[in-house]
């Protein structure tokens, strides 16, 4: 089957950094579905593994942990699925990536597809739907419903993959006050769009930025990017006793300075429960099917930012450039081989 690997890490604009390759067929295990890779997106941490991650032994390391799919075969034990479904989901780090034709899955990390959407704009959704919904409901301890708590959420790099479905959520599900952070006009305006109450601009002081706003502090924040360098201002723009969630692998973090405000530190890390097959893991597959649900209401929508063309090594490294400038907008998806 065709691939997309690497062997070394190297600086994404040399040739080798992301190459075609062949590789024998997977073989679905007792739990898993071999799927028919129809479309993939590309996220943050595919270009983390990728400089930091020496392949073993000389052999082909593959990313990707966004699919959309068909099932193609299916595991003696799996109950959930039948061939033919069409999937999505994000897959697990402790297992190969699934920038190839074939790739398998545990049954429990999936979800039906949406039925609305074709498979290149369900692919930008599973890892960033998933990171948003656990850090929102289930990390920051956010309700759902209209009921007004008098709570708010700063959303610090709202306009990426993960900002881009948070803002949705949090602005469609829930009651809070949504103030997204992006840097630039067109970024601005696509958090907008996404329905954030208010936006501020990250490249100035944030606090500063939420008083403008008439904001003097936030209940809750969602660092998202470049956590380090806004550490001090998020802890002043929160209220004694706020929560404070994180994505992101900041170099430092002193967690001294949310003592004075009783400030409770929460991290998101989407793979844990697949990585440790945690007794709820099957909590994603109940998650990604109720975004789909969520999708085919015209509750959410997909957050497709740019479409890069064909599953190739070439497209792979333009994706990784782009993501790793900082300047990317929602999810760059891949599509076909």
């Amino acid at each position: 089957m065709k691939a997309i690997a690497y062997y070394q890490s190297l600086p994404i604009q040399d040739p080798n950094a992301l190459q075609d390759i062949e590789l024998p067929e997977p073989v679905a295990g007792p739990r898993d579905l071999l799927v028919e890779v129809k479309a993939i997106s590309v996220n943050p941490v595919d270009t983390k593994v990728r400089q930091n991650v020496q392949p073993e032994g000389g052999a082909a390391k593959v990313l990707g942990w966004d699919v959309a799919g068909v099932v193609k075969a299916v595991g003696n034990e799996v109950s959930l699925f039948n061939v033919g479904d069409k999937i999505f989901y994000a897959g697990s780090i402790a297992r190969a990536g699934n920038n190839s034709e074939l790739h398998v899955v545990d049954e429990r990390i999936v979800g039906h597809m949406p039925k609305s959407l074709g498979f290149a704009e369900a692919a930008a959704l599973p890892l960033t739907a998933i990171t948003a919904w656990e850090l929102l409901f289930e990390r920051l301890g956010i309700k759902e419903g209209k009921a007004d708590e008098q709570q708010s959420l700063l959303i610090v790099g709202a306009a990426g993959g993960v900002g881009s479905i948070l803002t949705q959520l949090a602005s469609q599900l829930t009651a809070l006050k949504v103030i997204g952070s992006a840097s630039r006009p067109e970024t601005q305006a696509w958090v907008r769009e996404l329905g954030a109450d208010e936006v501020i601009n990250h490249a100035q002081p944030l606090s500063e930025e939420l008083k403008r706003q008439g904001i003097d502090a936030v209940t809750h924040v969602a660092s998202l990017t470049q956590t380090d360098q806004h550490l001090d201002q998020l802890v002043e723009a929160l209220a004694p006793q706020g929560k404070f969630a994180l994505i992101d692998d900041p170099k430092t973090f002193d967690v001294t300075k949310l003592k004075r405000k009783s400030l409770s530190l929460h991290w998101e890390f989407m793979y844990t429960r697949p990585l440790f097959e945690t007794p709820d893991m099957i909590e994603q597959h109940h998650l990604l099917n109720r975004v789909a649900e969520l999708i085919d209401a015209g509750t959410l929508r997909t957050t497709v930012g740019e479409h890069f063309g064909t599953i190739n090594a070439a497209n792979l490294r333009r994706a990784h450039a782009l993501l790793e400038s900082g300047k990317s907008k929602g999810k760059i998806v891949l599509e076909g081989f």
